[in-house]
């Protein structure tokens, strides 16, 4: 599925129903007052973790997410950031403790963070920071499966960096919605990458009979990113986030 990523303003007022899937985007780079405002909403484990990476931009980049993260989910909950708890299932995905129907997935990589919030649904998302040398051979036969491998190396090496992470940020996304971590092998699934093709699972994983969505998003110069969701043709709205002092507006 294709759709594009027009990204606009959220509304005041949010409504998310069944089939409709709402992705936000936010840079990393917040203010010191910003950031303070988001220290104070987050866990004492979220802090903890926080304050183990070694590097102070790190350290203020997890701390500019989980609090985005808790801005964005309160506000389709009507409850404070502060209040929400979190759990996770056995390979580590996130779930809000006490509350079923919404589901969400974060992601993050060099400046940028995406959060997908969906109904009734799994939803996975991924974004990469595009890094050519990265884009190998060698890597994507060791974590590809043998058809994208074959697709991969028949592809003009001109084509060869964008398809990779394509690839890449499918398969990503897949796993992260699937919820199985890395249990569920990267080779055991195939997704579309060529450049003609679009965004879509060509086998799934073991025992998976879901009916999945792609869509590829459209983040911005030097990133790839991609969304599956667990839905026939889902409704995608795409929203900037605008802050201030006190978080997510």
């Amino acid at each position: 599925m294709e759709q594009s990523s027009k990204w606009l303003e959220p509304p005041d007022s949010l409504s998310l129903e069944a089939g409709q899937v709402h992705v936000w985007r936010i840079s990393l780079d917040q203010e010191e007052q910003l950031l303070d405002g988001f220290r104070r909403t987050l866990a004492l484990e979220e802090l903890d973790r926080a304050r183990r990476f070694r590097f102070e931009r790190l350290q203020k980049h997890f701390v500019a997410g989980r609090g985005f993260l808790r801005n964005v989910l309160a506000r389709y909950l009507s409850a404070k950031p502060e209040e929400l708890r979190f759990t996770y299932n056995a390979y580590g995905k996130p779930a809000l403790a006490g509350e079923e129907s919404l589901q969400f997935n974060m992601s993050h990589s060099h400046e940028i963070a995406l959060v997908a919030v969906t109904r009734d649904a799994a939803v996975g998302v991924d974004v990469e920071h595009i890094r050519a040398d990265f884009a190998s051979d060698e890597i994507a036969r060791r974590f590809f499966s043998r058809v994208e491998v074959e697709t991969f190396n028949s592809l003009a090496k001109e084509e060869q960096v964008a398809a990779f992470f394509r690839c890449w940020t499918r398969k990503e996304a897949y796993i992260k919605a699937i919820g199985k971590g890395l249990s569920q092998p990267l080779d055991g699934f195939d997704v579309t990458l060529a450049p003609a093709d679009p965004a879509a699972l060509l086998r799934p994983g073991a025992e998976d009979t879901a009916t999945w969505s792609f869509s590829d998003i459209d983040v911005g110069p030097a990133y790839a990113s991609a969304l599956a969701v667990e839905a026939a043709f889902p409704e995608i709205a795409f929203w900037n986030t605008s802050l201030n002092a006190e978080g997510v507006r």
